[in-house]
């Protein structure tokens, strides 16, 4: 899904990843895996944002198409099920990102629903591949 991005919202999205990644304070190997294999499948570097310096609404804005703004909304639902620690801090963020990008209540619970069990897919894939 994130290839079908633009190279702008694509930078865009590992900025956000991120940020949702490190917002409770634990910015664990799970999260960063997700991360890197994002980073792989958009072709770009993973380079480390400083988290005081970002800011929400500004990367948000990048996001132009409803299509785009449903793709980073659910890779970030991946991200957030992943560790299996969907807590207060992350899911106050992906609400506000929902409300920005004008997703109703329904949309981002089908789009949570949807990310918990793409981020067990994810799982067993690793376990299947483990040499």
């Amino acid at each position: 899904m994130l290839m079908k991005l633009t190279t702008e919202e694509k930078f865009a999205f590992l900025q956000l990843a991120q940020y949702v990644a490190k917002l409770d304070g634990e910015y664990g190997p799970k999260e960063r895996e997700v991360i890197e294999e994002y980073c792989t499948e958009m072709g770009i570097e993973n380079v480390e944002i400083t988290i005081e310096l970002f800011h929400l609404e500004g990367i948000l804005s990048v996001f132009k198409t409803a299509k785009s703004q449903k793709i980073a909304v659910l890779a970030l639902m991946v991200l957030v099920h992943i560790d299996d620690k969907y807590g207060i801090y992350e899911h106050k963020v992906m609400y506000k990102i929902a409300q920005i990008f004008n997703l109703n209540e329904q949309q981002i619970h089908l789009f949570s629903m949807w990310g918990k069990a793409g981020s067990a897919l994810y799982e067993q894939a690793l376990i299947f591949t483990e040499v």
